[in-house]
């Protein structure tokens, strides 16, 4: 097949979140089972032309919105899987700081406008190269308008007109909701601004419309497949989502085994193996100094690398820690950034807990590594979470999770069993700090009190696997499931 991937953010080009790390390594396993994959994305002001080799590829593109043409260039380069990544560059769009909103966390007020420009740019870009799309995929909100545009404007395109559209939900918290103002500038038709497709209270949803007019939606879990068809977890869409009936399903992400593996990994003080873990001890002491913490190898230390956002949870976690750190012999290593009052919280605790909690406010990937590669445990107390990558990450460093039961947390992580000391981490339920207080309680109390059990846990969860490879069969699956709902129209 070809396939036409479409999104805003991809590594190690632009990345904001687990979106990033998606798109980075799906086209390259969807090549290597034989399909032919090319990626669509911005060019920002960050993605350095020099650093990632980018060449002129096309100069002017016209892209044609609703009520004006739009100028543009599209640059290209490959990443690392061989498959050709393609920048549309706007001055106008796409060449600022930030990749959805400013320093202060304040969405672009533009934001409509950029991303009805990237989809469309991205169709057009296909046509005006003559890639016949077998298959046009879109991720996320900020390419959501791609299905609509394949049968609003381009159903009888004789490049474009057979593509079935695959719309991918990362995360249903953001939809790309804006005021209806850019409505004719995106050139949806008026007709189409119903509660059904686009409307969402007068204004514009745009992953709502990308839901209605996709010939398949997925999510990145199957239990948060189930979950977005409830009302607690859908933030609204329940009713459409429901409405695809056995064309929404859930496939689990996969993770990238070069990057994420310790007994490979570059980044971390030394590299280590589920049958020698000696590494393990080196990169948990180099943790400890470089955060400040005591240096003990006898303390349990828990890693957080996170957003500081409230689906994550770690205002939940807020009221939680000091108390934790109070009553019980453990260690934090925090890295994240995000909301400014969870900053401020945790980037203060180093001073009120000193030897006890370290925190990194911002973002780095060496120092992920590093807490991945030198905890004992790995704490997500999301409120939701539709996948999750660090948890797939923190199973094959050995770092046990300590997890919210919810989405692809609960597809991943199987509970401890004291009984005989089965699972892979602690799973807790209720998202509250004393949920919080009683699962980390109980991973430290099996740290000191159950050592053979923890080492089992260990080895069992280093021996899991969840490969690209096989998600990639899932999602091979599902477009030609989406073929076959275009052939039906």
């Amino acid at each position: 097949m070809k396939i036409a991937m479409i999104s805003s953010e991809c590594v190690p080009f632009a990345k904001s979140g687990g979106l990033a790390d998606v798109v980075g390594a799906l086209p390259g396993a969807l090549k290597s089972l034989g399909h032919d994959v090319i990626v669509i994305m911005p060019k920002y002001r960050e993605i350095e032309i020099a650093e990632h080799n980018l060449q002129l590829y096309l100069s002017p593109m016209g892209v044609w919105m609703g009520d004006s043409v739009e100028w543009c260039a599209v640059h290209s380069t490959t990443n690392e899987d061989d498959v050709p990544i393609y920048f549309i560059e706007s001055n106008k769009y796409f060449n600022r700081e930030g990749l959805y909103h400013d320093t202060e966390f304040n969405d672009f007020l533009d934001n409509p406008r950029r991303f009805g420009f990237l989809a469309q740019a991205a169709l057009q870009f296909c046509r005006d190269i003559r890639f016949y799309p077998d298959i046009i995929h879109a991720h996320d909100w900020q390419a959501a308008l791609a299905p609509a545009y394949l049968k609003i404007w381009h159903w009888n395109d004789p490049v474009l007109g057979e593509a079935a559209s695959v719309l991918t939900i990362h995360n249903i918290g953001y939809q790309g909701v804006y005021d209806a103002q850019d409505y004719n500038y995106l050139g949806l038709q008026v007709g189409n601004f119903t509660s059904d497709k686009f409307e969402d209270h007068g204004r514009i949803n745009f992953l709502k419309g990308g839901i209605y007019y996709a010939d398949l939606v997925n999510t990145v879990s199957p239990t948060y497949a189930d979950e977005t068809c409830t009302p607690k977890y859908a933030q609204g869409l329940a009713p459409y989502l429901n409405n695809k009936g056995e064309n929404y399903i859930g496939i689990l992400n996969g993770i990238d085994y070069t990057q994420w593996n310790p007994a490979v990994d570059t980044l971390i003080p030394a590299r280590y193996t589920v049958d020698d873990l000696a590494g393990k001890a080196v990169c948990k002491r180099e943790l400890q100094q470089r955060f400040g913490l005591e240096v003990d190898p006898a303390i349990p230390l828990v890693g957080l690398v996170s957003r500081m956002v409230d689906q994550k949870g770690l205002d939940v976690l807020a009221d939680a820690i000091e108390g934790i750190v109070e009553d019980m012999h453990v260690q934090f290593a925090v890295l994240g950034s995000g909301n400014k009052w969870l900053e401020r919280f945790y980037g203060d605790l180093p001073q009120r807990y000193p030897g006890k909690i370290g925190s990194y406010v911002g973002y780095s990937n060496e120092l992920a590594h590093w807490i991945e590669a030198g905890a004992d445990f790995f704490i997500m107390p999301s409120r939701y979470e539709p996948c999750g990558l660090n948890q797939i990450y923190s199973l094959k460093y050995g770092t046990l999770p300590i997890v919210r039961a919810t989405g692809g947390l609960d597809d991943t992580v199987q509970q401890y069993d004291e009984a005989d000391g089965s699972g892979t981490g602690f799973k807790f339920w209720e998202p509250s700090p004393q949920a919080i207080y009683f699962t980390v309680g109980w991973a430290v109390s099996t740290y000191y009190d159950r050592p053979t059990h923890l080492q089992q846990m260990i080895t069992r969860a280093m021996k899991e696997r969840f490969s690209w490879e096989e998600s990639a069969r899932s999602y091979e699956a599902a477009y030609l499931q989406a073929i076959m709902n275009k052939q039906l129209l």
